[in-house]
């Protein structure tokens, strides 16, 4: 879908449904990440800026379809559970069980936190719901962090769109040099753990040898 069509998608939304269309949108985008909400959230803002809703209903729905999206991902991390991510990362190469109970301890030390900042860090803003959901996070703490971090996101591209009005397009190009600057640092990150293992790997095949 190129992005002229995710606006007339998106539009079409918010004319049919007004401020519970941007905040459907939003819930869809925490479910199908290529749904940008750098679209959604400054055009519900530019809606707003043209009177099509208030500026607060647009902060309201956005922000409670992002808890809604978040929620339904806690779900599918609940679901999937510790015994089953255990068992997929034994069958997966190069990744241990020992690297999934090291990222437990650290999501029970640091997932309060990784849950508020994560959603407002593009790509991970939604799959930091997971493994919230596999480590049975407390629900209300989980709400009340997503929602907290949810509304100062959405607050921040919602009244960029009100603020730019027919500009409002300018936003996505700044999102979208944020979101190219997190992908490479994942796919970084990736590399040296690869690099990292194979290469404790290889040794461990020398010595055998």
């Amino acid at each position: 879908m190129n992005e002229h069509a995710e606006t007339s998608w998106i539009t079409g939304l918010m004319d049919v449904l007004g401020a519970p269309g941007a905040g459907l949108a939003i819930a869809a985008e925490n479910l199908f990440p290529p749904l940008p909400s750098e679209l959604i959230l400054p055009l519900a803002g530019f809606a707003a800026g043209q009177g099509r809703m208030t500026l607060f209903s647009a902060l309201l729905w956005t922000t409670l379809g992002s808890v809604l999206g978040a929620l339904a991902l806690y779900g599918v991390g609940a679901l999937l559970g510790r015994d089953r991510m255990l068992a997929i990362a034994a069958k997966l190469p190069l990744v241990k069980v020992s690297d999934v109970e090291k990222t437990e301890r650290w999501f029970q030390r640091h997932g309060n936190k990784a849950v508020f900042f994560g959603r407002m860090v593009p790509i991970f803003r939604s799959l930091i719901s997971v493994p919230a959901g596999i480590e049975r996070m407390s629900i209300p703490a989980f709400l009340v962090l997503t929602t907290l971090g949810s509304l100062i996101w959405n607050s921040i591209f919602v009244l960029a769109g009100y603020a730019l009005g027919e500009n409002w397009e300018e936003v996505t190009g700044y999102v979208d040099a944020y979101s190219k600057v997190v992908l490479v640092a994942a796919m970084l990150a990736v590399l040296a753990f690869l690099v990292v293992r194979l290469s404790k790997s290889g040794r461990g095949q020398r010595r055998r040898g």
